[in-house]
């Protein structure tokens, strides 16, 4: 409160000495646009800007409260990617490519990774269609520009003898990516939401969410 009050007081000093006739005076050459400003308004001016920096400062350090040193490096590397793909836009190559459940086949058949992680938090399945900007440093930046209709189905999750996971129904059994059950800590047996195409079949489903049975 004490800082409105002073940050108002200063704005009312403002327009007081706007009226005061001897805190402006008109250049000799006769030339209307150009203003003097008093000593008393550049130091009102000085102490608002100094407000400003110490109300962001304080901002800032309420901010990096709630983030590590991690945190700030990952952000950091984010941010210098997207500098790096910005300078290189023109070198870059643009691939538009169906998602085959673990991979993006490109419109030449050749197969380009998808990051695990990435097909996981954005749920990809079968038949998505996205795009995938190669940078000139050999970096990969991909977006789903085409997602199919899908719908959710109830399974168990189960893993095979070669310690992959998949989730069964009575009606089909799906491969799921590995980095989606850890990501939701799931064991055998627990109860799987999982997405699919809504029309035709598919081999892959994505992870929607997963019911443990036994209490974290």
């Amino acid at each position: 409160m004490s800082e409105t009050k002073d940050y108002n007081s200063m704005l009312d000093d403002l327009e007081l000495e706007e009226n005061d006739k001897n805190n402006k005076s008109v250049n000799k050459s006769g030339n209307n646009d150009i203003v003097q400003i008093s000593k008393s308004k550049l130091l009102l001016f000085k102490k608002m800007l100094l407000n400003v920096k110490d109300n962001n400062d304080k901002l800032t350090q309420l901010i990096s409260a709630y983030l590590d040193a991690d945190d700030e490096k990952i952000i950091s590397v984010m941010s210098d990617s997207a500098t790096s793909m910005d300078i290189a836009d023109k070198d870059s190559r643009v691939i538009e490519g169906v998602f085959d459940g673990e991979n993006m086949i490109g419109p030449d058949g050749k197969q380009y990774s998808v990051p695990a992680n990435y097909a996981s938090k954005s749920k990809l399945i079968e038949g998505d269609i996205l795009k995938l900007t190669i940078a000139s440093n050999g970096s990969f930046v991909y977006k789903q520009i085409g997602p199919i209709d899908r719908k959710r189905v109830v399974g168990k999750l189960i893993m095979g003898s070669n310690g992959n996971f998949y989730v069964e129904n009575d009606e089909k059994k799906w491969k799921v990516l590995t980095a989606s059950v850890t990501y939701y800590r799931g064991t055998s047996g627990d109860e799987v939401i999982i997405l699919v195409p809504k029309s035709g079949d598919s081999n892959w489903a994505a992870v929607d969410n997963i019911v443990r049975n036994e209490a974290i």
